[in-house]
């Protein structure tokens, strides 16, 4: 590291050049690359993939759920009433053709199970394209359905188009998502307020021009992989808010030891060399382990999340160049002269930080136990975590969908409709039949055959089987795996309620491999960073507590409703959607393990100065807990501007990755890992011979046991 520095020191101008180039193509890139982000999120050679595409080649229509218009009609008429059939059928033909896709209502069936028992409301399915399908809904058609549908409707007939995608887009029929740059904005104006309060100067700008750096050259990245493989449109927001967060933690960890070496008395070159010599080092591991725990997403069977898990990587391995590289040289370059008015000094362990170092070693079995006991319960929780969509009463609590839903709700309709399994029954096959079998099953209201052209084509013919269950439950699973069972042999069975089904197993069948390889390759790199065998084991464990921890509360505020409906006045969702746990899983064990690290290091620097557990648990925290609280909430402040976004989904991960971090730099990195430390003692810094080999590194002997450590000195 100290040759790296040096090699950049002497090389400020060229640094300098390359980061202003790399950035202004970044700007380039970004305002291109929306067009080359994809919203699918198909999972080839899965069944359900294989029988929506079929029914895409063949219909032309997607995935996504369908749009479910409701009509109620005026008093005094029912749908016996002379005429009414034949309007309802000019309107549901109105809303295929507007949509360019197809559509079922009683109208064109007679069935009687698409009407409610009032005889006044009956509902259909309109089914929109196939290229408008995908893993963030496209965009929501209800408008143009519901313009075509009313000028065709009978006289006083009230039209709601609900169904999922409108309900997910907050209930009035707008599609708009959270814009990238806002949310960005939000996060950064957080982010400098956190700032100009740890350094108490205009230095405060600085890990916000690096984030700024690293972001748009991370999606100058992007860009260029856009062209080997298909990008998800998730990757953006991943790349713009973790950057934020990553780029902003490495500046405050190389910006505060850099401000320590010039209180020391360092000046110029020296100060930043001595800087990176160690913090530098932390960085470098930090990245490492963040990079590791989302190699995760990129092993995955599933190409949205694999797109997810290279964006992921993007951002810290170029985040921690950017550190290493360019703040160096402003460090060198202007450093002193912007660390102006200086209303803070640094340099030192905090005072406060110090004192509570040292209430959590004089109390560490307290410490440990309510910490432990707290994580335990959270943990607990977890095991009653489902996965599946969020249920339809969860999604809006006002406008036209969320209208519509309870007035079939009212009807004695089931919301299980929403989510309506799709049959497609090949060539030679009798749709009646099968059809006929499907309706039979149990949690099956009904399962329609229409006979005309739009749901018959090519030999093959479609049915739309309706539970009684949303798809995301987890009775709606097991009304699609019956369904499943019942159809004939080469009869596909698709929808969203099948792509969940298979999304689980697909992602979560080879989970527990899957971490013992990500756990084991992070106690390999911990092991070498601190050439010890204890402290990398109690960090991969702590981590893997934290995040069940995490799930638990996730399950707790969102499944059962305790913190959604107080805080969004959302209710219940009943579930938490399947690629939201493997997501947060997979960027919380990364970037909870920066701070591990950030801790350790110190400790592990400051036993060696002085050969005291004491004194390293004490001046770890001291000179590291406003760093990583500080850290913390800058990523906090991140992940609560992605969670005002209006889709449900994207509130529940962002809920899941802030509070995961504000847990893990408060009981987690502040109390229970120096509790921890304390009691294990010497034991912390033994790396046997045979291990060291092993590692490539040093050998740590085990430490005599000290007849009495000193006590550390208040503040330097």
């Amino acid at each position: 590291m100290d040759r790296f520095s040096r090699f950049v020191l002497r090389h400020k101008l060229a640094v300098t050049l390359v980061w202003l180039a790399l950035t202004v193509a970044g700007v380039l890139a970004t305002s291109q690359i929306g067009g080359r982000l994809t919203a699918q999120n198909a999972m080839p050679g899965r069944p359900s993939y294989e029988a929506n595409a079929a029914i895409a080649r063949t219909y032309g229509t997607g995935v996504r759920d369908p749009l479910v218009p409701v009509i109620t009609l005026p008093a005094g008429r029912t749908v016996d009433s002379s005429g009414v059939r034949a309007e309802l059928g000019r309107a549901f033909a109105a809303a295929a053709a507007a949509v360019h896709g197809r559509a079922v209502s009683y109208a064109d069936t007679g069935d009687r199970r698409l009407v409610g028992r009032d005889a006044r409301t009956t509902f259909g399915l309109v089914y929109g394209p196939a290229r408008q399908s995908g893993m963030m809904g496209g965009p929501d058609l209800s408008a143009s359905v519901t313009a075509a549908m009313r000028a065709a409707l009978p006289d006083g007939a009230t039209l709601r188009v609900t169904g999922m995608q409108p309900l997910r887009s907050g209930g009035g029929g707008s599609g708009g998502g959270p814009s990238v740059l806002s949310e960005t904005l939000i996060g950064g104006l957080g982010a400098l307020a956190v700032l100009a309060f740890v350094f108490g100067s205009l230095l405060a700008l600085v890990p916000l021009l690096i984030a700024a750096c690293s972001i748009l050259t991370s999606f100058l990245v992007v860009y260029g992989l856009t062209t080997f493989t298909d990008v998800s449109v998730i990757v953006q927001f991943i790349v713009a808010l973790i950057g934020l967060g990553v780029a902003i933690d490495y500046s405050l960890l190389l910006v505060t030891r850099w401000r320590e070496e010039r209180t020391a008395g360092h000046r110029g070159d020296e100060a930043v060399r001595r800087a990176m010599a160690t913090a530098g080092r932390a960085i470098v591991f930090s990245g490492m382990a963040v990079a590791i725990g989302l190699v995760a997403m990129v092993v995955l069977p599933v190409p949205f999340l694999r797109s997810v898990g290279y964006g992921g990587i993007i951002i810290p391995i170029v985040s921690v160049v950017a550190v290493l590289t360019l703040l160096p040289v402003l460090l060198a370059r202007f450093g002193s002269g912007i660390d102006r008015p200086r209303l803070r000094r640094g340099g030192g362990a905090g005072r406060g930080w110090s004192a509570w170092a040292r209430g959590v070693v004089r109390f560490r079995w307290a410490a440990v136990a309510a910490s432990g006991a707290l994580l335990v319960a959270f943990a607990v929780a977890a095991l009653g975590l489902h996965l599946g969509d969020p249920e339809s009463d969860a999604l809006a609590s006002s406008g036209p969908a969320y209208e519509g839903r309870a007035a079939l709700v009212h009807s004695g309709v089931p919301t299980g409709v929403f989510t309506p399994i799709d049959v497609i029954v090949p060539r030679g096959g009798d749709p009646a039949a099968t059809a006929a079998r499907l309706t039979r099953l149990p949690g099956v209201v009904a399962a329609i055959a229409p006979d005309t052209a739009a749901w018959r084509r090519d030999g093959t013919a479609l049915i739309a089987v309706l539970p009684a269950a949303e798809g995301g439950s987890t009775v709606g699973k097991d009304t699609v795996r019956r369904v499943r069972a019942a159809v004939p042999a080469g009869v596909g069975v698709g929808g969203s309620g099948a792509v969940g089904v298979d999304f689980a197993e697909a992602v979560y069948g080879a989970f527990p491999l899957m971490l013992t390889l990500i756990a084991l390759a992070t106690f390999v790199l911990l092991a070498r960073a601190f050439r010890s065998l204890l402290l990398p084991l109690k960090a991969v464990l702590l981590n893997l507590l934290s995040l069940a921890a995490i799930l638990g509360a996730m399950v707790l505020v969102w499944q059962e409703g305790y913190g959604s409906k107080p805080i969004w006045g959302i209710a219940a969702t009943g579930s938490i959607t399947e690629f939201v746990p493997v997501m947060v899983f997979a960027f919380l064990y990364g970037l909870s393990m920066d701070y591990e690290v950030f801790i350790l290091a110190r400790m592990r620097e400051e036993y060696d100065r002085t050969g005291s557990t004491r004194t390293a648990v004490i001046e770890g925290i001291g000179r590291t807990g406003r760093l990583v609280t500080s850290a913390a909430l800058i990523l906090f402040l991140a992940f609560a501007s992605l969670a005002s976004a209006p889709i449900t989904d994207v509130k529940v991960f962002a809920t899941g990755l802030g509070l995961g971090v504000l847990l893990d730099a408060t009981i987690i990195r502040a109390l229970l890992v120096p509790a921890l430390v304390s009691l294990f003692g010497r034991w912390n810094w033994w790396l046997p011979g045979w291990a060291a080999r092993a590692l490539r590194v040093r050998p740590a002997p085990l430490p005599p046991e000290p007849a009495r450590e000193p006590v550390p000195a208040g503040r330097p």
